[in-house]
């Protein structure tokens, strides 16, 4: 199977070290697998059967919907059945989770992170809104509604989880849960024993870097 492995605009604006690391985890599985660096909001013009292992939600979504012959499968879904991985013990530490918008439906990624924070030893504390029923971070709501409004947005999200520390798989939702009051815990940090340092949260400036790195890659 030709197959490539797309970390995504947020993560290698947010940790450009981790998504090395993957990379090389997933090379012992899968020799020669090779990194796929054009955003996914473009065209990634690759042959007809490349199935692209991806990070963040928004490039499930886009390489689900959007482009004939790619296919797709998240970094969770591989990682959820590894047999070697040393994943770190948190101690029954109890956290919330925020599952991601592009990934709603999407319930074989929620079942593969679910499963991770269990062989890390995590207790999760569930929303009431949570899985295919969740609802925005309240960062998709920019562009559309004023800055403040945005923010607002984030804090009622936020004050839904039941927890203090909150489980997100998506860059943008670092920040959400930041600007809510709440310890956003990421995903790869996690998994790789590392703190959650959000980096830029004001809505504007992280859009920005956004977009100019989608511009470019």
């Amino acid at each position: 199977m030709n197959q490539l492995f797309a970390p995504g605009c947020a993560l290698y604006l947010y940790k450009p070290e981790l998504a090395a690391k993957m990379l090389g985890l997933l090379q012992q599985e899968h020799p020669g697998l090779r990194e796929h660096t054009t955003c996914c909001h473009h065209e990634p013009k690759r042959p007809s059967g490349t199935r692209i292992i991806n990070v963040c939600a928004g490039c499930d979504r886009r390489y689900r919907e959007l482009y004939e012959g790619v296919s797709t499968i998240s970094f969770w879904e591989l990682l959820a059945k590894s047999e070697t991985f040393p994943f770190p013990d948190y101690q029954g530490r109890r956290m919330s989770i925020l599952d991601a918008c592009p990934t709603r439906s999407q319930e074989r990624v929620h079942r593969a992170i679910r499963k991770l924070l269990e062989r890390m030893n995590i207790e999760l504390l569930e929303p009431s809104r949570t899985g295919t029923k969740s609802t925005c971070c309240g960062d998709s709501f920019y562009g559309t509604l004023k800055v403040e409004q945005v923010k607002e947005k984030m804090r009622q999200r936020a004050q839904e989880m039941p927890a203090e520390d909150v489980v997100v798989y998506c860059v943008s939702c670092i920040k959400a849960m930041l600007i809510g009051g709440k310890q956003p815990r990421y995903l790869v940090d996690l998994l790789f024993g590392e703190a959650t340092h959000p980096g830029t949260t004001e809505p504007e400036q992280w859009h920005a870097e956004l977009d100019a790195f989608i511009a470019e890659h």
